[in-house]
């Protein structure tokens, strides 16, 4: 029996905007109909001219618990993750501790999570020195896939990799079907400037070429074992050429990149707004507008946060000590929007976003019920007003903590309204539905093995 229709002109499906209603049964997709073929006697929640998208699939979040909960954690994550328009999560192996890195780290995580998932949750494992004979434990427990350092990490708990290491790991990853997802810098770093207040300080201790020399190894190791390698948050254009070429030769070999490098400058950073410290980290504008058309051309496959918090006194801001700051921008709750702003303003449409947000990103972790709305997927749906403008404010954030890259823009679209498999988790203000979230682990039917 078919329990809710959702209804308006704008569904946002594989085949492009259309008028319709998404017909909801057991908390799936039942079927796509036409306006007048809703059945007589369902509910039916009539949105009008508002966008109905799919709730987006986030493959890259930091909640940092167990372990770094005052930094951030499974309740406030997921809540602001609902309000934003995200439906599932990956959750990052570190900032964490235990660093999930082992079978039993992955345990603390599935423990931890227990009746404080808003939305769904999926998890990274971790590749460190030493660790090679935990990968497949950690896969046959349900890891999406695992995540590497190049360079020092931040954390010593999760020491980066060389190459000796990847050589080791990446023909076992490989076996298993899971990608590899890839910090690219490499060191050594450049030398940073005199004012460590001055954002252009931090920038050159981290110049691009640290980036493309990365790419380039792993381009390298690549080819020669097959894993599925990703490139995370790409931050320098210089890189795209290697990228282009590698797509070109038919490498397993994909590249995301990040709102804030979509929308933030390097030249417009104040002095001290250490917010704004990430790495890699921001860049010129001129090579943002070379992100965008990176990823309008599919040199870059999609667009995730890279949502990594910390407890404020970390940012230094007292100091406004860029060197000295956690690197780590806020930025889950405001994905969707952020990524509408810019899109729009560059000329490209919502199905490209949607495309870039929900229905690559699922594609990419294999989670074959997420990201789409089609028959069978679950009913993760989002209503959003994209033309709604909003100043993004201290008491609107939902993160652990209120401090964000974000705060004080201006940004286009804003949710109205999400469901998760069917029951109204936010309504624009609230939260009616409570904790629906689950634990997914790549060992079921919501998985498939991406090509």
């Amino acid at each position: 029996m078919i329990e809710l229709a959702i209804r308006g002109t704008r569904l946002y499906t594989p085949d492009g905007p259309r008028a319709g209603a998404v017909l909801i049964e057991n908390g799936t997709i039942a079927a796509i109909v036409n306006l007048d073929e809703v059945p007589n006697g369902v509910n039916v929640k009539d949105v009008g001219d508002l966008a109905v998208i799919p709730a987006l699939v986030d493959g890259h979040v930091h909640v940092n618990e167990p372990g770094r909960t005052e930094w951030e954690g499974y309740l406030t994550a997921t809540r602001a993750a609902a309000a934003g328009g995200v439906g599932t999560i990956v959750d990052m192996p570190l900032n964490c501790s235990p660093a999930t890195t082992t079978r039993r780290a992955l345990k603390a995580k599935l423990d931890a999570v227990k009746g404080k998932l808003t939305v769904d949750v999926a998890f990274w494992g971790g590749v460190v020195p030493g660790n090679l004979e935990e990968l497949r434990p950690l896969a046959e427990d349900g890891v999406v896939g695992f995540k590497c350092f190049l360079t020092h990490s931040g954390l010593d708990e999760f020491p980066n990799v060389e190459r000796a290491d990847l050589e080791a790991a990446m023909p076992l990853i490989a076996s298993l079907g899971l990608p590899l997802i890839v910090h690219a810098e490499l060191d050594p770093c450049g030398e940073g400037g005199a004012d460590p207040r001055e954002f252009a300080s931090y920038l050159a201790s981290r110049p691009g070429e640290m980036e493309v020399r990365a790419i380039r190894l792993m381009i390298e190791l690549c080819r020669k074992t097959r894993c599925r390698t990703h490139i995370v948050h790409l931050s320098s254009a210089d890189a795209l050429p290697d990228i282009e070429k590698a797509k070109a030769e038919g490498l397993p070999f994909t590249v995301e990149t990040c709102p804030h490098y979509l929308t933030f400058a390097a030249d417009g950073i104040p002095a001290g707004a250490t917010q704004f410290k990430c790495a890699p980290p921001i860049r010129s504008e001129e090579n943002r507008e070379l992100l965008w058309q990176g990823l309008g051309r599919g040199a870059i496959d999609f667009v995730v946060s890279d949502h990594s918090p910390c407890a404020p006194e970390l940012k230094k801001f007292e100091a406004g000590d860029f060197m000295a700051a956690w690197g780590g921008i806020a930025g889950l709750q405001f994905t969707l929007p952020a990524t509408w702003t810019g899109a729009k303003r560059r000329g490209f449409r919502l199905e490209n976003v949607v495309r870039w947000t929900a229905e690559r990103t699922a594609d990419f972790t294999g989670l074959k019920t997420k990201g789409r709305l089609e028959k069978g997927r679950d009913a993760d749906v989002v209503i959003f007003d994209d033309a709604a403008l909003f100043d993004v404010e201290q008491n609107g954030v939902l993160h652990r903590h209120k401090v964000t890259a974000y705060g004080g823009l201006r940004l286009q679209g804003a949710v109205t309204a999400a469901y998760q498999r069917g029951a109204m988790i936010y309504d624009g203000r609230e939260f009616p539905a409570g904790r629906r979230g689950r634990p997914l682990l790549n060992r079921s039917e919501t998985w498939t093995s991406p090509a």
